[in-house]
C-alpha cells in the first residue's frame, strides 16, 4: 500500500518484522514470531498501487484461541500486539529483552536501552573463563626432581586452535 513516506524507504524491503502478542497475565507467556521478507515477492518492492499483496505469519496465533473467553491475551475487549522491524540485525536473544520494555518509552530511548543490554551481555560473556574441553587446564606427568616432590604439577595452558588436550576423552 502506497504511503507518504515512500520516498525516502528503502525498498525492496528486506529487514526482519517480529510479532509480539502480550499475554497480559502475570504469567508473561507472549507469543513472538518473526519473518523475513521475500524480496523477490511484489508485497515487498515499492508500492506501485494502493494495495497489495498480504504477506507475514498467517498462522502467528489461531483465531480461535481469541476469540475464546477468559484467554490470556485479551482482557477488556482489549489485546496488544506489538511489531517490531529491526533495522540493526538485533541478536535472537536479545528479543526477550526488548519485548519486554515500556512500549510507552520514545523509541530512541527502548533503542538505547537495547544497544546497552548487548553491550553489557558482550562484556559479561568477555569475563568468562572458556570452559570448552579445549580450554581446561592441562595436567602434565613429571618424574619428581628436587623441586617437585608428588612428581605431577598442573599447568594452565590454554592450547592454541590446533592443539589438542591429551585429557580430552571427548573423542574417544
Amino acid at each position: 500500500m502506497r504511503g507518504p513516506n515512500d520516498a525516502i524507504l528503502k525498498f525492496p524491503f528486506n529487514y526482519k518484522v517480529t510479532f509480539c502478542l502480550y499475554d497480559q497475565t502475570p504469567q508473561q507467556r507472549h507469543i513472538i514470531d518473526s519473518f523475513r521478507p521475500d524480496i523477490k515477492s511484489n508485497s515487498f518492492q515499492r508500492p506501485r498501487s494502493e494495495m497489495n499483496i498480504a504477506s507475514g505469519i498467517p498462522k502467528f496465533f489461531p483465531l480461535t484461541m481469541i476469540q475464546q473467553e477468559g484467554n490470556p491475551y485479551v482482557r477488556d475487549d482489549t489485546m496488544f500486539i506489538k511489531v517490531m522491524v529491526d533495522f540493526d540485525d538485533m541478536a535472537k536473544t536479545l528479543l526477550p529483552y526488548a519485548l519486554s520494555l515500556n512500549p510507552g518509552l520514545p523509541l530512541h530511548i527502548q533503542q538505547l536501552m537495547i544497544k546497552q543490554e548487548a553491550e553489557r551481555r558482550a562484556q559479561q560473556q568477555s569475563q568468562q573463563t572458556p570452559t570448552s574441553p579445549a580450554n581446561r587446564p592441562i595436567t602434565l606427568t613429571m618424574p619428581p626432581n628436587d623441586e617437585t616432590q608428588s612428581g605431577q604439577t598442573i599447568f594452565n595452558i590454554i592450547p592454541s586452535p590446533n592443539t589438542t588436550n591429551p585429557n580430552d576423552r571427548s573423542q574417544e
